[in-house]
């Protein structure tokens, strides 16, 4: 069989599965509540590896989203993105708004 001792990479990579989702969910939401439709580029842009790695390795920001989530719920995991997440998100919008020349 296998070994008892839990694998780092494995739980990981589960802990960041879960946080995957847990931000899927809180960018439909916050998309929704900001932008009164649902933007599929915007949702994209949110979730992608390209905009995580502005934060860190994607599979660590996930899996810490994952963490929160695990230990404190939704309500915790979003305060988390929100404050982790958003401003950093946010101020790559407004650049890439302003390269498009103010086309949003």
């Amino acid at each position: 069989m296998g070994s008892s001792k839990p694998d780092p990479i494995r739980r990981e990579q589960e802990q960041a599965w879960i946080g995957d989702a847990v931000l899927g969910l809180f960018a439909r939401q916050w998309i929704l509540q900001r932008e009164g439709h649902m933007d599929a580029e915007m949702f994209a842009r949110m979730t992608s590896n390209h905009f995580l790695s502005a934060a860190g390795n994607p599979t660590a920001v996930e899996a810490a989203i994952g963490r929160v989530y695990q230990g404190g719920g939704l309500e915790d995991a979003f305060a988390h993105i929100e404050a982790e997440l958003i401003p950093v998100f946010l101020r790559q919008e407004k650049k890439r708004v302003r390269q498009a020349g103010g086309r949003r």
